[in-house]
């Protein structure tokens, strides 16, 4: 089987943040978070990276970022294009942002033949993950008749900031530990009086298990999911393309398969702890929590 690939989802620009929180320091040599999600995919056997960006920041990009990694990995670069349809669709007037996660994967069709992970550019998974990821991948499939996925899961409470909503997706598993169920639920908060809130795909604004396990957008893939891919994005635009926000997840297409019984996917446990930055205000617990991991050993001081 040929070495998995990772695919970072890197072409948000972080509106919420304030800027390219990509390119953002986060170590005490400049790190960021991907220069330290490259590390620890290279030292889990990933031999190529694939970056989805934008092309309008394309150059500031690769020279600030991309460039680190020159000689340590293979790196390419796909573009997601708003206007990067199947034959027949266009782009709705009014719309002025890509078609979301699954659209960005889509994006890397024409580079992707083998088994591949896929990360967000702004989150620190931690090394466990990837080790995780990269062993799953490597493993035979067990069933031809079927695909099979995995993803890193992690608990919802661990990942919420204290500075504003945040997206994930709410996992639901079996006695075996595969995943029956995963639904994109946005603008996640806790309430003031300790509840978490959250709003589901049927429009709804519902509370969120306090327990739930999330995906962190951490997957581990066949080739031949982009074919999958591509099947679900047709069917999502021809009900929802006509929509000026609407937005086509993994979870969604993930879900769709294991309902299906086209695939089943494997939420694989960690040791790792997650982090992101969502907002300016979550930086200094990402940079302490960088700082921890190298005191104890985890990441040299200088990647």
């Amino acid at each position: 089987m040929s070495s998995p690939t990772l695919l970072i989802l890197a072409a948000g620009m972080g509106s919420r943040y304030g800027g390219l929180k990509q390119m953002d320091p986060m170590g005490p040599n400049g790190e960021t978070v991907l220069d330290y999600s490259v590390f620890d995919a290279i030292r889990a056997g990933f031999q190529r990276v694939v970056f989805i960006i934008r092309r309008d920041f394309a150059e500031a990009f690769q020279s600030s970022v991309g460039s680190r990694f020159a000689g340590k990995i293979q790196v390419e670069y796909a573009y997601q294009s708003l206007d990067d349809l199947p034959e027949g669709f266009s782009v709705p007037e009014g719309r002025t942002k890509p078609w979301g996660t699954s659209h960005a994967i889509r994006a890397a069709r024409h580079l992707i033949h083998g088994p591949f992970a896929v990360i967000n550019a702004d989150d620190f998974y931690g090394r466990d993950s990837y080790h995780q990821a990269a062993a799953f991948l490597r493993q035979p499939a067990l069933d031809q008749e079927i695909e099979h996925y995995a993803m890193v899961g992690y608990d919802l409470l661990n990942t919420l900031s204290d500075h504003g909503d945040v997206n994930r997706g709410i996992c639901r598993t079996d006695a075996e530990g595969y995943l029956t169920s995963v639904e994109e639920v946005v603008k996640i908060q806790r309430e003031q009086d300790g509840s978490i809130y959250g709003n589901y795909l049927d429009g709804l604004r519902k509370p969120v298990p306090q327990d739930a396990i999330v995906s962190m957008n951490f997957w581990a893939f066949e080739a031949s999911f982009i074919e999958r891919i591509e099947e679900h994005f047709l069917q999502f635009l021809k009900e929802h393309g006509d929509k000026e926000k609407s937005e086509c997840y993994i979870p969604s297409v993930v879900d769709e398969l294991i309902r299906s019984g086209r695939a089943t996917c494997s939420v694989l446990p960690t040791s790792s702890s997650w982090f992101g930055v969502t907002y300016p205000e979550d930086k200094p617990h990402v940079v302490a929590n960088i700082q921890d991991l190298i005191a104890a050993g985890e990441y040299p001081s200088t990647l």
